[in-house]
């Protein structure tokens, strides 16, 4: 159920729509690997198993997670006290939104761009960030930056092991320097802002 290549082969693009929206928009579908989808969707497009092309396909995708931004924010917006009183199920845990929220507050504006490079957080800021009325145009602004970094690079990452199979044993190190090269500049504003408060 769970293996990339096998759920893009049945749903093809529409499913990855699907699933890009339903893990940044839902917050009971944090569980779904998106981040092995989109990279396997960037093998299947260089590979010709997916139709379109690597602008199409990834403009689409940006677009579904910009929607479930904003479905997410909404949510949060007009639900958020029910769901912090919901009982706890393996469709939702506390200590998720208790993370996003911890994430968002150390980080600000830059953790809804960041935050989508990391399962949970990409599911539950934009939830956090309409609990707390975050200025709607602020958040339109850094989730489009943030999706379209995430799914560019994750798609681009496929796509190159695609056309270069050679490139496959370091897999994990594309996807590690993926990670660092757009969560550096948060590591840096932590690191700041100890220094503030430590002085």
């Amino acid at each position: 159920m769970f293996d990339p290549g096998s759920l893009i082969r049945y749903g093809g693009l529409f499913l990855l729509f699907i699933a890009v929206f339903a893990q940044t928009g839902l917050f009971f579908c944090f569980f779904i690997p998106s981040g092995g989808l989109l990279f396997t969707a960037g093998v299947f497009i260089a590979t010709g198993s997916l139709p379109g092309n690597i602008f199409t396909d990834c403009s689409l995708l940006i677009i579904a997670s910009f929607l479930g931004n904003i479905t997410g924010y909404g949510l949060g917006f007009k639900a958020g006290p029910v769901i912090y009183k919901r009982k706890e199920s393996w469709f939702f845990k506390k200590k998720h939104l208790a993370a996003a929220e911890l994430f968002y507050k150390k980080n600000g504006n830059m953790a809804l761009a960041a935050g989508l490079f990391f399962p949970i957080i990409r599911t539950f800021a934009p939830v956090v960030a309409g609990m707390i009325k975050l200025d709607f145009r602020r958040f339109m602004l850094f989730i489009f930056i943030g999706s379209v970094l995430w799914i560019v690079s994750f798609v681009t990452a496929g796509y190159l092991v695609g056309i270069m199979p050679f490139l496959r044993p370091y897999l994990k190190y594309i996807v590690i320097a993926i990670i660092l090269a757009v969560t550096t500049p948060i590591i840096i504003k932590i690191t700041r802002n100890l220094n503030k408060d430590g002085k």
